[in-house]
């Protein structure tokens, strides 16, 4: 009720909310949360798809791009499950789990690309990244609180 004591809208008179708000606000949590880790990891299997991604003329710059891509779409990934599973910095291990475990399964994936090749060195790299991605939600959290 708002302060002339008439039901709001999407409530009930008595305060409760109405079926149409309650189902709202879970489809808003729904999307709002698991639907960006899950179409980041969309976008990650599609890149890995590719036969042949751009490349920089300069090998060595190319490499180390490619590895900062890796390290970063991690990161993302991480910070993204972190969001969605409502953890704080206590429950850091769990987004970093399901970032690392998808990126073993995205390494497994390359190799029945034509042109890909899974690494383990990947795998490593991804997981640092997820971890660093952790480590900056929390360092972002740690500032808005002071």
């Amino acid at each position: 009720m708002d302060e002339t004591g008439r039901a709001g809208r999407g409530s009930i008179p008595d305060g409760r909310l109405s079926a149409p708000a309650a189902l709202r606000g879970r489809w808003e949590g729904i999307f709002g949360r698991w639907l960006p880790p899950l179409a980041w990891m969309g976008l990650i299997f599609y890149l890995s798809a590719q036969p042949d991604l751009p490349r920089v003329p300069e090998p060595l710059l190319d490499l180390i791009l490619k590895k900062a891509a890796h390290a970063f779409v991690y990161a993302v990934l991480a910070a993204l499950w972190q969001r969605a599973l409502n953890r704080r910095v206590g429950g850091a291990p769990l987004p970093w789990l399901i970032a690392v475990l998808y990126a073993i399964t995205d390494e497994i994936h390359q190799t029945f690309v034509p042109g890909r090749h899974g690494r383990a060195t990947d795998v490593l790299i991804d997981g640092m990244g997820a971890a660093a991605g952790l480590l900056f939600m929390a360092r972002l959290r740690r500032r808005a609180r002071s």
